[in-house]
């Protein structure tokens, strides 16, 4: 009950001081994206259930290419603004496994699919660990073998660890860690 409270509270508080951001943002995305400047898509939520996942669009529609403005976005995960929606609607949480398409989470088996009892986050200790996951990717020969195969067995890992070992303050110290991550 505390966490949502402080979901709540932090995603309403960081939507209204932001929030002029953002729509300076949209317009930017919507010019260099040609597009409505929102990205939605289906993601793995808690109890594997789906939901909407909010995200500014950084790839061009016609060119399946990432755009100017979406290199700058991503590299400082300000593409990731938009979910502060989903952490006000419920359907995420501030901290916790950051939310994957289908075919991941929802097929963990034994006591990996404890994670799914889990709201997934805006943030967590694989985010945290992986916070330049696309770098990762890009030098490798086969990046969709190496996320399934390292990456990802790596990410339920510290989820689990996370699952078992959560609380409130270690949350604040999740979120402080984030902090500094983004501004390095």
């Amino acid at each position: 009950m505390i966490k949502r409270i402080f979901d709540i509270i932090f995603s309403f508080l960081g939507l209204i001081l932001v929030l002029p951001f953002l729509l300076l943002v949209w317009l930017f995305v919507c010019f260099d994206t040609g597009s409505n400047g929102i990205f939605l898509q289906a993601r793995i939520g808690r109890f594997g259930t789906p939901f909407t996942i909010y995200k500014f669009r950084t790839i061009h529609p016609k060119s399946n290419t990432v755009s100017t403005i979406g290199t700058f976005l991503r590299r400082l995960k300000l593409d990731e603004l938009p979910q502060l929606l989903n952490v006000l609607q419920g359907n995420m949480s501030i901290v916790g496994p950051r939310p994957d398409i289908a075919g991941y989470y929802d097929k963990l088996a034994g006591d990996n699919r404890l994670i799914l009892n889990l709201k997934p986050g805006l943030t967590s200790l694989a985010a945290l660990k992986y916070s330049k996951e696309e770098a990762i990717l890009a030098t490798q020969e086969n990046p969709l073998e190496y996320n399934d195969t390292v990456l990802f067995p790596d990410k339920v890992k510290l989820n689990l660890e996370y699952y078992y070992t959560r609380s409130f303050f270690g949350d604040l110290k999740i979120i402080w860690q984030t902090v500094f991550v983004l501004i390095k």
